[in-house]
């Protein structure tokens, strides 16, 4: 995609959508938050992120959310190999999505928390699909990620 395509492409979506920059931050700052005190969420985050290092994480997931959400390619990383070795099952991206859910309605317009959602739910469904791809396991249409215990 080229750069003026790209621009373009990003003014149409926040122009649409209401998304900045500012909305970004704060919806990730929040969730975050919110997913660090969840009781099925926390343990998974606290296994992998140190204290210290949560603000560079919410950098790298600001940077993740601008070009999922905006499109704008700032995010220049591989999210799966981040993800695969998490004990992660079905009921924690149920869980992911319907935290993410409540905070983007709460702190978002409604288009842009919309936005935020639809992608979010295609961000689950690869994220559960490519796990249990390394797992060994393979998904019929309808299945879902089994526990990792």
């Amino acid at each position: 995609m080229s750069p003026k395509t790209r621009a373009e492409l990003t003014a149409e979506i926040a122009q649409r959508t209401g998304i900045d920059d500012a909305m970004i931050d704060r919806l990730v700052r929040v969730f975050y938050e919110r997913a660090r005190d969840d009781a099925l969420l926390g343990p998974v985050f606290s296994s992998r992120i140190a204290d210290d290092e949560w603000e560079p994480h919410i950098e790298r997931i600001r940077a993740f959310w601008s070009s999922v959400a905006l499109m704008t390619g700032v995010y220049h990383g591989q999210p799966m190999e981040l993800h695969v070795g998490l004990a992660v099952d079905a009921k924690h991206f149920d869980r992911w999505l319907e935290l993410w859910a409540e905070t983007a309605r709460h702190l978002c317009p409604p288009a842009a928390a919309e936005h935020f959602i639809e992608r979010a739910g295609r961000i689950a469904q690869s994220l559960e699909l490519g796990i249990a791809a390394r797992r060994g396991i393979h998904l019929a249409p309808g299945e879902r990620l089994p526990s990792s215990d």
